[in-house]
């Protein structure tokens, strides 16, 4: 590996790498940083994020730039605020000692007048959202015509986020003669497409099997009901002390709920999401990054472009759809060769989704068992006692306290007194995890039984499928009948495979990737079930379960035929072997 003084940088950048403490390029640096230098080109960089990809474009990027030019010679294009900052405070870094240099961030969220008047002073370096800088280009705030260098970083999350209309206007805003630095994790069609259009026979430099996850990351799966995640959260959490990471969820609600019941349950917990305001958002990663806070509980959108050092662990709380999501989810630990762990909490219809996602990692996922209680009691018995091991002693300052504690704890012996202290700290999580169950789920057992349980106030018969909605309309669904405005759907599930009317909205639920869907009568037969579902949703519900990726476990649903002589109980089709079975 060639150090920092062989890649052809010039001196100001050398003692500025060497001020900030690198000692030798990463992969993506030494491939990518003297290929720019000696043959400045159009230039792929496939690499996960933490491989240090802002040094291999932003290293070269200020080689080239001329300082004495007060014009836009470089653009910077960026999925989020919080990455558009990152990346201008590490070339603020790289160019320490290049005065003339100067770097401005554009980015929504923040007001738009400070960063008007920083277009105005003509930085150089300009590093953008492509919202922010579509709207400078529309008020005209921005000259584009001197721009020689474009680069798109997370190239494929900026794309996956909606922008694609964007990055075409800008790209086509810029002159002919540029080069573009395309640096992405994973290389999905709507990122070729980039290429096949905007670049000219571009460089490729891979660091690792094209859209795979990191080396660096121990990737594990557990399987749970969807009642007992937040407490199979909360007992990997406590099974891992020193947890400095990431827990993932889908939605912004979810994401504040389970921050809430994080901080109300005494974890140093916070929550990233987009309804949280830009100064909100920066508060948060701010104590993030200082460590101050131990769990960040993020969105997958509010999480893009995140570049925080040393996290231990990324939980997945809910399992992406996407599998490339999950890629970009388990990149944000395992840095800079650091080892990480990526833990994620799936339900049995979950496994089809593992499976997809192992094949994008081209690794197993290893499934595991959620600790005991007393698993999780005696490693934090052990992590209590490697603490008072390791804890420094400030002589001086207890010095003159210690007489009068000396007399206070004399008549206790050396193991009285150290089972005391011991138990300071063990007899908290001995009162909570003493008759703890086990949360493991019993395979042997239903595979739809782990569906949403109902939270909060009851809600009314039919709204947005709720369990006590289905509890009555499976009774009602007992009397035969069925409701004006719904449809009678045959579900290839009975009460042979312990399916239950929450079981089976969740099932459509996920299925349909929908809460929307208004449920009416259930009635539950030994082989099969019938269910009314609006006239609304009727067809998207029957569509959604003949495709086969989001309903990988081939259960049949179908519309049952109006039949009076079978009491509109009829499955509408032929079973296997050419025989009609009446409900």
């Amino acid at each position: 590996m060639p150090t920092f003084n062989e890649l052809g940088l010039k001196p100001e950048l050398l003692k500025a790498v060497e001020t900030l403490g690198f000692n030798e390029p990463m992969p993506i640096q030494a491939a990518v940083i003297p290929e720019l230098i000696q043959n400045p080109t159009d230039m792929v960089g496939l690499a996960q994020t933490g491989t240090g990809k802002t040094a291999a474009f932003g290293l070269p990027l200020l080689h080239h730039i001329d300082s004495n030019r007060a014009e836009t010679q470089a653009l910077i294009l960026c999925p989020t605020r919080e990455l558009c900052v990152q990346i201008t405070r590490d070339l603020d870094g790289f160019a320490q000692f290049l005065p003339s240099i100067r770097i401005t961030a554009i980015y929504g969220g923040a007001s738009i007048d400070g960063q008007i008047k920083s277009l105005q002073k003509k930085p150089q370096i300009v590093v953008a959202t492509p919202g922010r800088l579509q709207d400078m280009m529309r008020r005209r705030k921005i000259d584009m015509s001197k721009i020689s260098w474009v680069v798109l970083d997370e190239a494929d999350e900026m794309l996956d986020m909606g922008f694609q209309e964007e990055v075409d206007l800008i790209l086509s805003s810029v002159p002919d003669e540029r080069h573009i630095l395309l640096f992405s994790a994973t290389m999905p069609a709507v990122v070729e497409s980039i290429l096949a259009r905007y670049m000219k026979s571009p460089v490729v430099k891979s660091m690792g099997k094209r859209n795979s996850g990191t080396a660096n990351v121990r990737h594990s799966y557990y399987l749970v009901h969807a009642k007992d995640r937040y407490k199979a959260l909360k007992r990997i959490v406590d099974f891992h002390p020193a947890v400095y990471g990431i827990v993932f969820c889908r939605t912004r609600a979810e994401t504040q709920e389970i921050a809430d019941q994080l901080i109300n349950d005494g974890y140093n917990a916070g929550a990233l999401h987009g309804d949280l305001s830009q100064v909100q958002r920066d508060h948060v990663m701010n104590h993030f990054r200082e460590g101050n806070l131990q769990i960040l509980v993020a969105t997958d959108v509010a999480a893009r472009g995140l570049d925080v050092n040393n996290l231990t662990h990324v939980i997945n709380y809910s399992l992406p759809d996407d599998p490339e999501s999950y890629v970009h989810r388990s990149g944000r630990t395992g840095r800079a060769d650091k080892t990480g762990v990526c833990i994620s909490l799936a339900h049995m219809r979950e496994k089809g989704k593992i499976r997809q996602i192992e094949k994008q990692l081209s690794q197993p996922i290893a499934q595991a068992k959620i600790p005991t209680g007393m698993q999780v009691c005696e490693k934090q018995l052990f992590n209590y006692v490697d603490k008072l091991e390791n804890v420094e002693v400030n002589h001086k300052e207890i010095e003159a306290y210690l007489p009068v504690v000396f007399r206070k704890l004399e008549w206790m012996s050396r193991e009285e007194l150290i089972k005391r202290f011991v138990s300071i700290a063990f007899n908290r999580f001995l009162d909570y995890y003493r008759d703890a169950p086990d949360l493991n789920v019993d395979e042997s057992r239903s595979r739809y039984e782990d569906e949403r349980p109902g939270r909060g106030k009851k809600k009314p018969f039919r709204e947005r499928g709720s369990e006590r909605g289905a509890e009555r309309g499976a009774e009602r669904g007992g009397r035969g009948g069925q409701e004006a405005g719904y449809q009678k759907l045959f579900v290839s599930l009975g009460r042979k495979d312990s399916i239950k009317p929450a079981a089976l909205i969740g099932l459509i639920n996920q299925v349909t990737r929908s809460r929307d869907v208004r449920i009416g009568q259930i009635k539950l037969m030994d082989n099969f079930s019938f269910v009314d579902v609006d006239d609304a949703s009727a067809e998207m519900v029957i569509n959604a379960f003949k495709n086969k990726k989001m309903n990988p476990d081939n259960v049949r649903l179908e519309r049952v035929a109006d039949d009076k002589k079978s009491g509109g109980n009829r499955p509408d089709f032929k079973r296997k072997g050419g025989k009609k079975r009446k409900g």
